[in-house]
């Protein structure tokens, strides 16, 4: 694989960033990309391991090494044959997936992983520039119908192959474009909604039908549905926020990072940012800022606020500052807890650990501080520090405490079907069939809030498996 000797005579080089206060100004990507010539010494790092635990790491089972040798080689038509055999969107993960793979390489035993993300995004980035990502149309129809609910990574990805099979498949949104939590969730800065829209036409050159501004369970019903196509499948993502119930939570400057979020990046696409936001007009321009909550959607909450010109940001989050390096004995190739500092982070936010939110200050309604308290964790329970408790001045406080699972009201309602103990959809890895004939689940609708290779990788299998139930046969991969 790759070249022999690589690893040993190579350096790991990734792509690197625009000045901070030049990105600051503007909502487009700012990573800059790695040449032609450095992204084949970096393939020829993937060293011939014997086991490539990359396979496992990732959960659509990219074929990296393949590919990285394909690279190395300047095949890059041939690379981008065998990325797309395993992932319908590298562009989406090449640009905001953690890399998981990347943790998992042999040579991240040595904190120098193959470049593994940066090249798959190369790869896809190649081929639309030269015109050799195409439509896919079946060579024949089957005759039957599927509904996919819900247009994210998983939806998208359910409806693309279903597509390919042959079926007439019709994609539903309840928001007025396609993207789910892909063009609404994640800033323009880390992934510009272009690269969905060009999907988007792919995948209607293909055959799938798609229907924006219709909520199933509120415009249409399912039983709608059911009657009129011969399998539904259930990819609505899981939105459900996990909320903060303390005194003053009620104050308007108390919100949602969801909607804080999507009305930037309706701003950006030059939409109508209020159509769907009952409390206002929301903004960080001059305001303190706190983000409750240390994950992605935290982050890009951080890194949007500084766009917006706020005050200042701190990101506050209840669990204890995780170490600074993993401990390879005891994690590789699992993905470790270790501290991780975004993009975001470095272009200015004060974070701070095991902080728990007490009461929200205010005159009036309006929020005017943070009442918080430092807390210790002792076999495995949360205990508060006596004497630690501390003031934020704050303007705006935004929830990202991620989510519980699937909204309820509406479609699943509707829908009656068995849920599991976490409230998510309960259906198996196998056939992804819910307790109702017919109907699947697949996504953060079944697995719960997780990230988008798992949207990707599930709505794949869910493909396979709606196909199979339909003809008796599929050739669809899992």
């Amino acid at each position: 694989m790759g070249k022999a000797t690589g690893f040993l005579e190579l350096d790991r080089e990734d792509r690197v960033y625009t000045p901070v206060e030049d990105r600051l100004q503007h909502y487009k990507e700012f990573v800059v990309p790695l040449p032609d010539p450095k992204l084949k010494d970096q393939a020829g790092r993937c060293m011939n391991c014997g086991i490539p635990y990359c396979h496992n790491g990732c959960p659509v089972n990219n074929i990296i090494p393949d590919w990285n040798h394909l690279v190395y080689e300047g095949d890059w038509r041939n690379a981008l044959e065998v990325l797309h055999s395993t992932n319908n969107f590298p562009e989406f993960t090449g640009r905001v997936c953690p890399a998981p793979c990347e943790a998992s390489c042999t040579l991240n035993i040595d904190d120098a992983p193959v470049t593994i993300k940066s090249i798959e995004c190369a790869i896809v980035d190649k081929g639309w520039e030269n015109g050799w990502i195409t439509p896919l149309p079946a060579s024949r129809k089957t005759g039957k119908s599927v509904a996919v609910v819900g247009s994210g990574a998983a939806g998208m990805a359910c409806a693309q192959q279903l597509a390919r099979a042959g079926h007439s498949v019709t994609l539903f949104e309840k928001n007025d474009r396609m993207g789910g939590l892909l063009r609404y969730g994640i800033p323009d800065f880390k992934m510009e909604k272009h690269l969905i829209s060009r999907r988007l036409v792919q995948m209607q050159a293909e055959g799938v039908m798609l229907k924006t501004s219709t909520e199933i369970g509120v415009h249409v019903s399912l039983d709608s549905l059911k009657e009129n196509f011969d399998a539904v499948v259930l990819a609505g993502g899981a939105e459900a926020p996990r909320m903060l119930d303390i005194p003053g939570y009620e104050m308007n400057g108390v919100r949602l990072a969801m909607e804080f979020l999507t009305q930037q990046n309706k701003r950006v696409a030059g939409d109508d940012e209020l159509r769907a936001a009952p409390r206002g007009s929301l903004t960080a321009t001059g305001k303190h800022v706190i983000v409750i909550g240390g994950g992605d959607t935290g982050s890009d909450c951080v890194g949007t606020s500084n766009r917006q010109g706020a005050a200042s940001v701190t990101q506050i989050e209840i669990m204890p500052k995780p170490p600074e390096k993993e401990d390879k004995a005891l994690s590789w190739p699992n993905w470790p807890l270790k501290l991780r500092t975004s993009s975001s982070h470095q272009e200015g936010c004060e974070r701070d650990w095991s902080i728990l939110a007490k009461r929200v200050l205010g005159t009036n309604g309006v929020v005017e501080g943070l009442e918080c308290v430092r807390v210790e964790w002792v076999n495995g329970q949360m205990q508060e520090m006596a004497g630690s408790e501390f003031v934020l001045k704050a303007d705006l406080i935004f929830l990202a405490m991620g989510f519980v699972g699937p909204v309820k009201a509406g479609l699943l309602d509707q829908a009656a079907v068995a849920l599991d103990a976490r409230g998510n959809v309960a259906a198996n890895t196998n056939d992804y069939m819910t307790s109702q004939d017919n109907v699947f689940a697949c996504g953060d609708m079944r697995r719960g809030q997780s990230l988008i290779v798992w949207a990707i990788r599930e709505g794949r299998q869910c493909a396979r498996a709606v196909d199979l139930h339909l003809m008796g046969e599929t050739v669809l991969p899992r």
